[in-house]
């Protein structure tokens, strides 16, 4: 029997109550059980016990803002899984992807796309860009606990600005820390294990005014010198044909880029380091 209810079958005060525009703050009050972070863990550390998604990208460019991320999910030195996919629409004009306890980012994510979804239709109206990624730095701090034992989640998150008065300008990027914190990024930023070395390559090679294909060209670089570095990142699969996960935030909304499309990128850039290593 779900929590709050009574054997004849009536609805808990939360249900019948004026509503909240917050999703999770209603599940809090329903059914806290339900929410990541409230979740009773055994103690000591976790961090070994489930697997870890890296690395994830983000670009602004003339359009909007990229994002992209690598397939590869580890659990100590194994390879727990190849495809997994990190980066999803948080919205129509905003991303996530997601470095970290893999299961418990996933869950954060889908909560969060519910919250944005549950705020639109309780207020008739899109949070702000700045909302949104204040809504998601509550829904971290809110996984403090499991954070501590090792099941830590940073997401990362951007989007396309409606209420830009520069459209050239619109792109923009938050990044968080464990506790919740959020940070807006200027041009790019990278998280996961392969961040260090994505994010020094996105510093030789950015520049302001990309376009959105030469952002994608960027984005897929960048995640292969993570790969070349950090063990925990999955560089193209030629082989098996599995590519990054690349995704924009424009003023048409939300895309994600087809197969196709990214194994062309893909192929190019290692037929390009064929020729020259170093990038």
């Amino acid at each position: 029997m779900a929590a709050g209810f009574d054997p004849s079958g009536r609805l808990p005060s939360a249900f019948t109550n004026v509503g909240t525009s917050s999703f999770t703050q209603f599940l809090s009050l329903a059914a806290p059980e339900l929410l990541p972070g409230r979740r009773p863990l055994p103690p000591g550390p976790a961090a070994d016990l489930a697997p870890h998604a890296t690395t994830i990208v983000a670009i602004t460019c003339a359009t909007g803002v990229v994002m992209a991320g690598d397939r590869r999910a580890t659990m100590g030195n194994l390879i727990a899984q190849r495809d997994i996919e990190k980066v999803h629409p948080a919205d129509p004009y905003s991303l996530v992807g997601i470095a970290g306890t893999a299961g418990i980012g996933i869950e954060l994510m889908r909560l969060f796309q519910v919250e944005l979804e549950h705020y639109e239709k309780i207020e008739g109206a899109m949070l702000s860009l700045d909302g949104k990624a204040n809504r998601l730095a509550a829904m971290i701090r809110g996984n403090l606990g499991a954070a501590m034992q090792g099941l830590a989640v940073i997401p990362l998150f951007a989007g396309y600005d409606l209420s830009a008065t520069d459209p050239a300008k619109a792109g923009r990027i938050f990044s968080f820390d464990v506790t919740g914190g959020p940070y807006e990024e200027t041009g790019y930023d990278a998280i996961g294990s392969g961040s260090l070395f994505a994010r020094s390559a996105l510093k030789k090679r950015f520049r302001a005014g990309l376009s959105a294909d030469e952002a994608v060209r960027l984005a897929v670089e960048a995640l292969y010198d993570a790969a070349d570095d950090d063990t925990a990142t999955g560089g193209p699969d030629l082989t098996r044909r599995i590519y990054p996960v690349v995704m924009t935030a424009t003023a048409e909304g939300t895309h994600r880029l087809t197969d196709a499309e990214t194994a062309t990128v893909a192929e190019a850039v290692v037929a390009g380091r064929m020729e020259n290593p170093g990038g």
